[in-house]
């Protein structure tokens, strides 16, 4: 996912998702991130990008 979106963005959708506590209490490891978290943090990153597009 990393190569997807930029950490920085990653990390705030995963802040405004409430998925960036499991990051940072396994030390910066997205390892444990379920499957359909690191889904909705995509979706998350598709929406921002459609939307500076339509603009």
């Amino acid at each position: 996912m990393s190569k997807l979106i930029s950490n920085n963005l990653r990390e705030e959708i995963a802040k405004e998702l409430g998925v960036y506590d499991t990051v940072k209490n396994d030390g910066g490891s997205w390892a444990n991130v379920s499957s359909k978290d690191c889904g909705n943090i995509v979706k998350k990153a598709i929406e921002i990008a459609n939307r500076a597009v339509e603009k």
